[in-house]
């Protein structure tokens, strides 16, 4: 099957441009190790794509070529044109990301697998890998019921897919755009500066810009922060729970972090009261 070869392909390229991209022109200096950090992130990552090759029947596209051979799913009734359905399936499939995102951050059994990923104290393309297995896992189980329900097809999963992880690598990379271009992106796609909010250790911005793909969620139900308060340059990472060194945290220490979830730290982190709006 096409997934099979072009999404691992695709991936690693991605992730090779966006760390070429990031050296030539970073956004911030880095306060740690690039190569232990990616060695970490990657490990778990590879650790990640091993588990889901043995967990049996979550497989998105999987689900997709079983929909489409007994004609499950609305689009398998309504036979609309390929364009047409990936579109749908492009900006229906993004709005559950983003709730599952914010579900991940308010609800305590969620946090505590999602927190791996905030963990990190820098932000680089190696992040958008560094996700705890269970976590994506449970995305894969709503992705799958989101494909058995629409019916679309494995071709449009596939691509969706794509743009999902080529977006993951974009936003989480400490590429430095110009401020036009930035502003530009923000109308199409979530840029680096606009998901770095998000991994601020105030907790108003931790609870804010939960978009992957499409930036307009955020906008629409009230998530959207334009800056840091901090600004960019001086923003810190990570959780203020976790102070310890993304270089001390290996793989082992990742996977074990949400059952041994510190008790003097909330677990969930709270609403956010305003959302500061601050110059970019």
């Amino acid at each position: 099957m096409m997934d099979s070869w072009v999404r691992p392909t695709l991936f690693l390229a991605t992730f090779l441009l966006m760390a070429l991209l990031e050296t030539a022109w970073p956004r911030r200096a880095r306060s740690e190790s690039r190569l232990k950090r990616n060695a970490n992130n990657l490990g778990l990552s590879t650790f990640n794509a091993l588990f889901m090759r043995f967990v049996p029947l979550l497989s998105a596209v999987g689900v997709a070529a079983w929909a489409e051979e007994n004609g499950w799913g609305l689009f398998n009734l309504l036979q609309i044109p390929f364009l047409v359905e990936y579109v749908i399936v492009l900006v229906l499939f993004d709005l559950i990301i983003y709730w599952q995102h914010v579900a991940s951050h308010h609800i305590p059994m969620l946090w505590n697998f999602h927190q791996v990923h905030h963990a990190d104290h820098d932000l680089d393309a190696s992040s958008g890998l560094r996700f705890h297995p269970v976590e994506i896992a449970f995305s894969m189980v709503i992705k799958c019921v989101a494909v058995l329900l629409s019916g679309a097809t494995p071709e449009s999963v596939v691509l969706f897919e794509i743009i999902l992880n080529s977006c993951a690598l974009f936003n989480h990379s400490n590429l430095k755009l110009p401020h036009a271009l930035d502003r530009l992106l923000r109308l199409i796609v979530v840029t680096p500066d606009m998901h770095r909010v998000h991994h601020s250790v105030h907790r108003d911005e931790t609870n804010s810009n939960y978009g992957f793909n499409i930036p307009w969620w955020d906008r629409l139900f009230g998530t959207y922060i334009k800056a840091p308060r901090d600004n960019h340059l001086d923003m810190k990472l990570g959780l203020p729970e976790y102070p310890e060194s993304s270089q001390t945290v290996p793989i082992l220490k990742m996977l074990t972090m949400p059952f041994a979830a510190k008790q003097d730290q909330p677990v969930v982190p709270p609403t956010h009261e305003k959302y500061v709006k601050s110059p970019s």
